[in-house]
């Protein structure tokens, strides 16, 4: 007989004592609108907004959460349907759909494990967990679920309690459908500003993008000024579509600033095809010095999640292109890498400097005594691997003593699966009033400020941070 399909309503929150106090504290958060200013869903499906297609190109295809542990179990990214960069064929959607169900246990203990039960239970109505018996049932129940008219990506936007949500847009990102959405959902779905391509002078299609940033622009990038000006011009395109912030996923923190002479210099070469690694790595810090300039002057939001090694594996790089799972965490070093920066731009009104990482090890030692101390600082909710209940607990313990809770951004997901984000805001909710409960049991913090605090943590401070 098939297991039932039923998310605890304690899940996540504390046992002992603390659970009562949690639940309330719970109560008065699980309803607030959700701010979603730090994601990845694609622009298109809002355009479009169109019938999703299946539960393959739903729930398993996008989520790099869940294609990662298929295929540390040796599935083959052809059988999760992963787009090859040739245009092979892959496996069908009903097929990839039976795959993940027949390996649903691998999931055991994990975030997504938690997010996909929220998502089958509360968004999609499935009363059974994914198991091979149950794959074709399951795929046809999600198939007449999404053929619905109130299952269109719009309409989730209010089922859903969005309030705002943001995209991941390139710098060359034209932004034309942003414009088409804007008539239609005004200031409902925004761009952000990622040039990190641009950035990086030793990819292989620099020289194209850079060509492609100036057509955008109407700006002469053959030069280093050109380029700043293209990208300036780029930047309040964005601002005008309504975005509220940069996004920099450089492998490094490092944001020190060349002579003008300098950057010239390696810009002019790298554009010829010279350009050393040591050369490429000095642009991309100069470059973040760049855009906090920027920030402090066109007021948006700078978010910078350093630490993450791309494309790990060349060979699956090559055929199946980037975000394909294959990103892993190197140790981080914030101090010495921001302190020009932050020597700038720390104390500057207006300026806002929100820090991501996937290394728990600078929470204490460099995260929380940074925003501690700088006004321009925030600090990002846990992120990529670190969304996780106990990553999460860990995160607050880690940070709290020393920055407080106000100088958090608040909770802002990190995700291309559209219809996990429910759950993982109302996974953020839960753990924080777990944290909260404990306080409030030990008599470190009375029940209302709890409570005042936990709203802050899931609506206020995300407001503040991007909004005000």
């Amino acid at each position: 007989m098939p297991k039932a399909l039923q998310p605890h309503p304690d899940r996540a929150l504390p046992a002992g004592p603390a659970r009562d106090v949690a639940r309330r504290i719970h109560d008065s958060t699980k309803d607030l609108p959700l701010l979603c200013l730090h994601g990845h869903v694609d622009i298109g499906l809002f355009a479009a907004d169109a019938p999703f297609g299946d539960p393959a190109e739903l729930l398993v295809v996008p989520d790099h959460y869940v294609t990662r542990m298929l295929i540390s179990q040796g599935v083959a990214p052809d059988k999760l349907g992963l787009p090859r960069v040739d245009g092979g064929q892959t496996a069908g959607p009903r097929e990839i759909w039976r795959e993940f169900c027949a390996n649903w246990q691998l999931f055991l203990g994990t975030p997504s494990r938690y997010w996909l039960e929220h998502e089958f239970a509360e968004v999609l109505g499935l009363t059974v967990h994914p198991s091979a018996e149950t794959a074709d049932e399951l795929y046809d129940q999600i198939m007449a679920r999404i053929a619905e008219p109130d299952f269109r990506p719009r309409a989730l936007l209010d089922r859903f309690n969005i309030e705002l949500i943001s995209t991941t847009d390139a710098a060359t990102d034209d932004l034309a459908q942003h414009t088409q959405l804007a008539a239609d959902l005004p200031g409902r779905v925004v761009p952000t500003f990622r040039p990190d391509a641009v950035a990086h002078v030793d990819r292989a299609d620099w020289p194209t993008l850079v060509a492609q940033l100036g057509a955008l622009a109407d700006v002469d990038t053959s030069t280093y000024d050109g380029f700043l000006a293209a990208l300036w011009q780029r930047r309040q395109a964005f601002v005008a579509a309504g975005a509220r912030a940069t996004d920099h996923g450089h492998l490094s923190a490092a944001a020190t600033p060349l002579s003008d002479a300098e950057a010239s210099r390696i810009y002019t070469g790298a554009l010829k095809g010279d350009v050393t690694a040591e050369d490429a790595a000095a642009f991309a810090g100069h470059m973040l010095f760049q855009f906090a300039v920027m920030s402090a002057e066109d007021g948006l939001v700078m978010q910078l999640h350093p630490g993450v090694l791309r494309d790990h594996h060349s060979q699956i790089f090559a055929k199946y292109g980037p975000d394909k799972g294959h990103d892993i965490p190197v140790a981080a070093e914030f101090t010495r890498s921001l302190r020009p920066l932050l020597e700038r731009f720390g104390h500057a009104d207006g300026f806002r400097l929100v820090l991501f990482t996937v290394d728990e090890t600078v929470y204490s030692r460099e995260l929380a005594p940074l925003a501690g101390v700088y006004p321009a600082v925030r600090l990002g909710a846990p992120w990529w691997f670190l969304d996780s209940p106990d990553g999460m607990r860990r995160f607050r313990e880690l940070v709290t003593e020393t920055a407080g809770f106000y100088n958090m951004s608040g909770f802002v997901d990190d995700t291309r699966a559209y219809l996990s984000i429910p759950a993982r805001h109302d996974l953020a909710r839960r753990v924080d009033a777990g944290y909260l409960a404990n306080l409030v049991v030990q008599h470190r913090l009375d029940e209302d400020d709890a409570l005042q605090v936990a709203r802050a943590l899931a609506y206020d401070l995300a407001r503040d941070t991007y909004l005000s």
